[in-house]
């Protein structure tokens, strides 16, 4: 068995007391006596017992992060960022895939497979400001991305509508006039496509471009596949475009595999960006321009909202209720896909 606290505090000559207020990082503790119970705790090589200090808090030591697919790459990498910051806190974290669909996405709402978690962090696509605000359950909710705007719960998300037009202001400097967008979704809910086809077409409307519907034709899905299949068809178009800008980095990927399989040169007679910066796009041939959203900060801006929350408890599961809307950071990676030396 390791040791506990009473062995430190007996090595240490302190009280118990002392030794879990050493190791609870409170600050009333003398330096002396602090370096003490420090040296104590090295020694034994003490290790704190995380479920018996959650169980005394009320607490499991667990949370949910909820996304809505996990072989996306995007999601993958953020995955490990969260897992990551709440490993920080001796937190475990449970994974939860909705595949964006309405009945998944509200019974994660309502309770993850009714397990007793202490946090969610949820990336939804279906559920909209009237589910969140007909929930009943009172555990700590963080929203990621771009669905619920301005709504009832904390949210953290990049500004995806200006991060389109940038994309789209770099294209029209490379000199392209005729701008396609692979990515467009009609869906009334698909608020990631309308954000960064509204960025999209705002840069090209400040460049006196009227937008062109042919340019951008919808898509059910954002996979590879979506994105050769749509590339196929604007190539096909009597006037093609010169560049594309594309939604994520699977659209680009795909649409990039089409244009080389048809003869062109990536970015010569075709540029390509995409938006996620995914780990794939920095070693495909040519290597993708992208948007690169902070997902490290995402992340551990979400840990951190809920565990304000949770030390926020007011009463009998009562939680603080000041929703914060945070702009998480980003930068445009220029590449080669679209980056012509000279």
């Amino acid at each position: 068995m390791g040791a506990s606290l009473k062995d430190v505090a007996a090595l240490a000559g302190v009280s118990v007391k002392t030794v879990s207020n050493v190791v609870n990082g409170y600050t009333y503790v003398s330096p002396p006596t602090r370096e003490k119970v420090e040296r104590a705790l090295a020694e034994l090589d003490y290790r704190p017992n995380l479920s018996a200090r959650n169980l005394r808090q009320g607490r499991t030591g667990v949370i949910a992060l909820a996304l809505p697919e996990l072989d996306a790459p995007y999601f993958a990498e953020l995955s490990r960022f969260v897992i990551e910051a709440a490993s920080d806190r001796g937190w475990t974290v449970l994974i939860e895939q909705t595949d964006g669909r309405p009945e998944r996405e509200r019974e994660v709402l309502d309770g993850v497979r009714e397990q007793r978690i202490d946090g969610l962090i949820f990336s939804p696509i279906a559920v909209g400001r009237e589910e969140l605000a007909a929930r009943t359950d009172t555990t700590a909710l963080v929203l990621l991305g771009e669905r619920v705007l301005d709504g009832p719960t904390h949210h953290v998300a990049i500004d995806n509508q200006r991060a389109a037009r940038e994309v789209t202001e770099h294209l029209l400097a490379c000199g392209h006039t005729r701008i396609g967008a692979i990515g467009r979704q009609d869906n009334p809910s698909a608020n990631t496509a309308h954000l960064r086809l509204a960025g999209y077409r705002e840069a090209l409307e400040a460049a006196g471009i009227s937008y062109d519907e042919r340019l951008a034709p919808p898509t059910a899905s954002y996979h590879r596949a979506d994105g050769a299949h749509l590339m196929r068809h604007l190539l096909d178009l009597p006037q093609p475009p010169q560049a594309v800008f594309c939604f994520n980095d699977l659209l680009a990927l795909g649409a990039l595999r089409t244009a080389l399989s048809s003869g062109l040169e990536v970015p010569d007679d075709i540029a390509i960006a995409g938006f996620d910066d995914i780990e794939d796009g920095r070693y495909s041939t040519p290597t993708l321009t992208t948007v690169s959203p902070d997902k490290a900060q995402i992340a551990q801006v979400a840990v951190e909202m809920l565990d304000a929350q949770l030390h926020g408890v007011r009463g009998a599961g009562r939680r603080r209720t000041d929703a914060r809307e945070v702009a998480a950071e980003y930068r445009l990676l220029v590449r080669e896909s679209t980056w012509v030396g000279g």
